[in-house]
């Protein structure tokens, strides 16, 4: 007879593998998975009898804008109540490090930081605040490229010099040597706009020798998308590095076969070797900065906030230019800085993406917002409860894959996204037949449903009652446990 610390007896496991669910008890014995299989002569200090429920690996949530959530909330509320155990944050060019701001920074890094969040003059010094005062779940960060030409460059509205891209390789090293996992580009944004693809290309071949990945918020996912596209191809083949595309939602409203137009494009170059992943969220609408070029784009507009018209919080943008008396863009203009819901994607282009086998989950959740899209607080059980059980679009075994062994693998997260012997002991015990999100456009911060336990290297973190006030979260990576 064994002895463990925690038995889950009687579950549905589905393992992370696509393996098909089986029924057994999982032993966690401090932050390992002890054993899987019949445990019914081991005994443990606590049973929880997961019968009629699913036991799976926790979800990763492979694009986050989490980097000050996970410092200064860290109890990380909208992520594991959802079942998320690690989270990748370090997105679309924006890292709080390494960055010392003297002033509000410039869009897009106000998502994730003010003046005074953007304090590390390396990225050491960032991973040393998340290790002191760890958070709930895992936390796996990459350095920002928006941030490196920030901090580096008096003038980012053109190319770097060879002078200041070398200041940048040196921080990507640092950064890789302190723990990142990546390094992020946003290339749509202000800050990268005049970049070279060459200095990106430098850029990442530096992550890549430290064994990191490359993600990348693209130029464009309108009418330029498949030169954007081939862009980041070129930079994962040059810089011999992988890469993720974030988001992949290519839209044009005049044109919305383009998404199926990008897959295509997507599984050709993965048939011919390229390394290549991508990530999208299972939403209509999409959420950033209140930017004119953006706003023109999209038929709705929700503002979320506003630095300048607080009291224009959660209302509709046209309905706001009408009150002003001015078109849609000046009334953006008068809004910034500020973040914006923007609508008009297809749900059918959402359904391609979320049945995909080669697209992993990511909420691109953003938590400063005042009204975040729900997004934040709903993507994953929205995923297994409305695209798999509902519609039937999937088997929950081909989503929970992509949500944790393809997710951790992609990223290198040793030992994490399946449920085995030896494994950390990331885990969600959910009920298949309730798991939903109840997070929606008008009332965003809801926990969602079916979710009764939740833990983190074997810590539970998360059940029916409620956070269960526990923060084992970890920086983790390519070169961290």
């Amino acid at each position: 007879m064994s002895e463990h610390g925690i038995i889950l007896r009687g579950g549905e496991v589905i393992d992370g593998t696509k393996r098909l669910r089986f029924v057994a008890d999982v032993a966690i014995d401090d932050d390992r998975i002890a054993a899987v299989g019949d445990l019914s002569d081991s005994t443990a200090e606590t049973v929880i009898d997961a019968t009629g429920r699913i036991v799976c690996p926790g979800f990763v949530d492979v694009h986050t804008h989490d980097d000050r959530m996970l410092r200064d909330a860290g109890d990380m509320t909208p992520k594991v109540s959802q079942g998320v155990t690690t989270v990748v944050a370090g997105n679309c060019g924006i890292s709080l490090a390494p960055f010392v701001a003297s002033e509000r920074p410039t869009e897009p890094l106000d998502l994730v930081g003010d003046q005074g969040d953007y304090r590390y003059p390396t990225f050491a010094a960032f991973v040393d605040d998340l290790t002191r005062q760890a958070p709930a779940c895992n936390a796996a960060v990459m350095v920002g490229h928006g941030t490196l030409r920030v901090a580096t460059m008096e003038n980012t509205q053109r190319p770097a010099t060879a002078d200041e891209i070398a200041a940048m390789k040196a921080k990507v090293g640092e950064a890789m040597a302190s723990g990142a996992c990546g390094f992020s580009t946003g290339l749509e944004y202000p800050p990268a706009r005049k970049c070279e693809t060459e200095e990106v290309i430098e850029l990442a071949s530096v992550a890549a020798r430290a064994g990191g990945i490359y993600a990348t918020h693209m130029r464009s996912y309108h009418v330029n998308a498949r030169t954007s596209y081939d862009e980041a191809a070129r930079i994962g083949r040059e810089a011999a590095i992988p890469v993720v595309i974030s988001h992949f939602h290519c839209h044009v409203e005049d044109n919305p076969g383009i998404c199926s137009e990008a897959l295509g494009w997507y599984e050709k170059s993965r048939a011919a070797g390229a390394d290549i992943m991508a990530d999208a969220y299972p939403y209509e609408a999409s959420s950033t900065s209140i930017l004119p070029e953006f706003v023109e784009k999209r038929t709705r507009t929700l503002v979320t906030w506003s630095k300048p018209h607080p009291e224009m919080n959660g209302r509709d943008l046209d309905a706001i230019a009408a009150e002003w008396g001015v078109d849609r863009i000046e009334a953006a203009n008068r809004l910034a800085p500020g973040g914006a819901i923007y609508f008009g994607r297809d749900e059918e282009n959402v359904k391609r993406l979320m049945t995909h086998p080669g697209i992993m989950i990511g909420s691109d959740g953003i938590p400063l917002q005042r009204h975040p899209h729900p997004r934040l607080w709903g993507t994953f059980p929205r995923v297994l409860g409305h695209y798999a059980r509902d519609l039937g679009l999937m088997e929950m075994e081909d989503a929970i894959h992509r949500m944790t062994a393809a997710s951790a693998d992609r990223f290198g997260l040793k030992d994490r996204g399946r449920i085995e012997t030896g494994a950390l002991a990331d885990i969600v015990v959910f009920d298949p037949a309730t798991i939903i999100d109840k997070a929606d456009f008008m009332d965003p911060e809801q926990p969602a449903a079916g979710i009764d336990h939740v833990f983190v290297n074997g810590m539970e973190v998360w059940n029916t009652s409620g956070h269960a006030g526990a923060s084992p979260g970890r920086v983790v990576g390519q070169r961290l446990a």
